[in-house]
């Protein structure tokens, strides 16, 4: 049933104005859940049915041309069964082809005739099986209870701690941790409330880091207990948006020297209303899902947008973000750049999908973030 006439049909069982809610609630089902894999999820990091394998080569292979298959970058495939392989620059394009670089084989056999999803996911695993590094399992207590950590060893007194974003894990840090690691930072990959193995929300929603900052909060008092002197927040999508809040509300916030924002959630009701029209939802009935999220998660529209404006913000902060961001609109990274330029350095990666800039440009990424990273230090 499409989403028209399923706001018809509601509208003359019920009532227009019975149906309103109910649509509208809805709707923001896709917003409010913790962990929801479809709200917020990278726009164009994930490819839909229809691509396929065409042709493969040892070191090459034919897509299904699609956006997804042609953006410039390191990506994954992935198929079912756990299949996963690793691709890189695009080497041709044809009509309906596209034919990029097989950079690795993982899980899995890959064969022409193969219909395959493009992900952001490069790096599976833990620091160890999947880059090597040590690293010790850990645990961050909050207010509702122990979440899992990742904690990687370093020499130096200032700490990153990481916050993944939703429709992710932890395997969202992943592709920066070398570089973290060869400056020598110990680093803290955090979960929060909603995610696997850690405690639920609860009243079973999220609310857009307005209550997971807290988590990100015990990480950093964790931090602190364990010998950091002075700690980087770095957040993607709306772990992003957590790390503002921390750096704004945190009773230890005098210990965060600094901010790394991929692609934070800045606008919220554009937000919210871009993600339920990438799923297919007419704009008035979008309107009506952000109307409804707002109101069953209470989020604070004032209190996002002195985050979006950087009232608060009192610290260097490296905001990476791409222009044509489906999710997040560069328009609000842009806005917040220009108004806090004395703290703000906007680095845009073109090409980037949402929260998922490493991969559009692994070495300038971790260029900007190594030349930010080291007056820290």
């Amino acid at each position: 049933m499409r989403w028209g006439t399923a706001a018809i049909v509601a509208a003359a069982a019920v009532g227009t104005g019975a149906a309103a809610l109910l649509i509208g609630r809805r709707v923001s089902e896709r917003a409010v859940r913790p962990g929801f894999a479809g709200a917020f999820a990278a726009a164009g990091q994930a490819g839909g049915p229809g691509i396929r394998v065409q042709e493969l080569a040892a070191d090459r292979v034919m897509l299904t041309r699609s956006v997804e298959t042609e953006r410039p970058g390191r990506y994954a495939l992935e198929w079912a069964g756990g299949g996963h392989a690793v691709v890189g620059d695009v080497l041709a394009t044809g009509p309906q082809s596209v034919t990029r670089r097989l950079l690795a084989t993982g899980a899995g056999s890959l064969y022409s005739g193969t219909e395959v999803r493009v992900t952001a996911r490069v790096h599976l695993g833990d620091p160890a099986s999947a880059l090597g590094l040590d690293f010790t399992p850990s645990d961050v207590e909050g207010e509702l209870g122990p979440m899992p950590a990742w904690y990687l060893p370093g020499i130096r007194g200032l700490w990153a701690v990481l916050v993944h974003g939703p429709g992710a894990d932890r395997q969202q840090a992943l592709p920066v941790l070398p570089l973290l690691h060869a400056l020598r930072l110990p680093v803290l990959v955090v979960t929060h409330r909603g995610d696997a193995g850690a405690p639920a929300s609860p009243d079973g929603l999220g609310h857009f880091g307005e209550t997971e900052w807290r988590d990100v909060d015990a990480a950093v008092r964790l931090a602190q207990a364990n010998g950091a002197g002075r700690i980087v927040l770095f957040g993607w999508s709306l772990g992003a948006t957590m790390a503002l809040h921390t750096a704004a509300r945190s009773a230890w916030r005098e210990s965060i020297a600094g901010l790394v924002l991929d692609s934070p959630v800045l606008d919220w009701p554009t937000t919210v209303r871009q993600e339920a029209a990438r799923a297919g939802v007419p704009a008035p009935l979008a309107e009506l899902g952000a109307l409804a999220a707002e109101g069953r998660t209470k989020v604070d529209l004032a209190g996002f947008a002195r985050l979006a404006d950087g009232t608060d913000l009192n610290v260097p902060t490296l905001l990476l973000h791409s222009p044509v961001d489906a999710v997040a609109p560069f328009a609000a990274a842009e806005r917040l750049a220009r108004r806090r330029d004395d703290l703000v350095s906007l680095h845009p990666v073109p090409d980037g999908a949402h929260a998922a800039l490493w991969n559009a440009d692994p070495d300038g990424y971790g260029e900007a973030l190594r030349r930010w990273l080291t007056p820290l230090m």
